[in-house]
């Protein structure tokens, strides 16, 4: 258990020196009393801008402070129990101090996680695509089901979701959605998620029980500055407007409130129905285009299309980063990282933490 500890406060000490807790500290006090100071809001850019970088920063600190306090507790808690004479007390104590470890380590792994996490969008919010592919009615309902996992993902790990737009299939399932995901370094820890995702399982839409393949395209940009300038022209837009989606409610169906913008030179669209508001929706619907173009633009200047385009491609057979095997046996495997588990319902729940992981180390190697 001593072992334990004392590897535990190594660890610890070489995340401070990773990310340079100091300094953070500094940092963070400097913003916080920037925060604070009159005329903050005179330039709301700038502000917003500060708070996403307080929220970053402090994503950092907190989680290393705590970490490091309760590696502290436990410390005293395994010198107290070490000292008690042979016997169940003992022996319990030894115990509890051993669960507090385990979770401890699960704290760092996470801690780890986010030390990889230092490109320049990897601490910004996120907008996450899905889109059915290949596979018709079945893979509508594997769209729904990646939907429900990315939002369980979310949940877990404290990332606010808000679904900006949703096409249901015809049968079953949906046929794309948009999702805007806000917390610290939402960008960071989905933006491996990127590609094509394949589903193998006996279809619960075929009477003969067959074995069908289906697959469903991820893509994800990080939400970008007001200040960061992305030339948009307004004649290179087409803009529609539509009546909403969704059950229930006296203003659903009933005015044309939801926006699609085509940008013909690049051909990226966007759509949101998430507001009662067409002007609130179309404000969204530009943030994302923003995002599109700044990634596609980012893509272009390192000449590497493919990081944009390449690694998603046809969303069909040949093409997956990862497979979900349900028939005839029980896996999840990414290709790009060789990571698999046999555990796919907990995949399916939300915790894909293993893949994100192993993607990211995969990229820094």
């Amino acid at each position: 258990m001593s072992r334990e500890s004392g590897s535990c406060r190594k660890v610890c000490s070489n995340f401070g020196g990773i990310f340079d807790v100091p300094r953070r500290l500094e940092e963070l006090q400097d913003l916080e009393a920037q925060a604070t100071a009159p005329g903050f809001w005179d330039d709301p850019n700038k502000a917003r801008g500060i708070i996403d970088r307080t929220n970053a920063v402090r994503a950092i600190v907190e989680p290393y402070q705590e970490l490091e306090r309760e590696i502290e507790d436990a410390s005293v808690l395994l010198e107290l129990a070490e000292g008690e004479p042979e016997g169940p007390e003992r022996d319990q104590a030894l115990k509890d101090v051993g669960g507090s470890m385990k979770e401890l380590e699960a704290k760092y792994r996470r801690f780890e996680v986010q030390s990889l996490l230092s490109d320049k969008l990897d601490a910004k919010n996120a907008y996450l695509s899905i889109n059915a592919g290949a596979g018709g009615t079945e893979s509508c309902d594997w769209a729904y089901m990646l939907f429900r996992m990315y939002n369980r993902f979310c949940e877990t790990h404290g990332f606010e979701v808000n679904v900006l737009d949703m096409q249901k299939g015809d049968e079953a399932g949906i046929k794309s959605a948009t999702l805007s995901i806000s917390g610290p370094f939402a960008y960071g820890n989905l933006k491996g998620e990127r590609g094509v995702h394949r589903l193998v399982r006996i279809s619960p839409f075929d009477a003969n029980k067959r074995r069908h393949t289906s697959f469903v395209a991820l893509d994800v940009v990080a939400e970008i500055d007001e200040d960061i300038e992305v030339e948009i022209d307004e004649k290179d837009l087409r803009v529609d407007t539509f009546r909403s989606s969704g059950a229930g409610g006296q203003h659903v169906n009933k005015t044309d409130s939801a926006i699609r913008i085509v940008h013909n030179p690049s051909g990226i669209v966007v759509q949101c129905q998430a507001e009662r508001s067409q002007h609130a929706n179309r404000h969204k619907a530009m943030k994302m285009l923003r995002a599109k173009l700044y990634e596609l633009e980012q893509d272009k200047q390192r000449k590497e299309m493919e990081q944009f385009y390449g690694e998603k491609g046809e969303i069909a057979w040949g093409a997956q980063i990862r497979s979900y095997v349900l028939q005839p046996y029980t896996m999840v495997k990414d290709h790009r990282t060789d990571e698999e588990t046999g555990n796919v319902q907990a995949v399916l729940d939300g915790d894909i933490d293993r893949f994100i992981e192993s993607y990211l180390k995969h990229r820094k190697s």
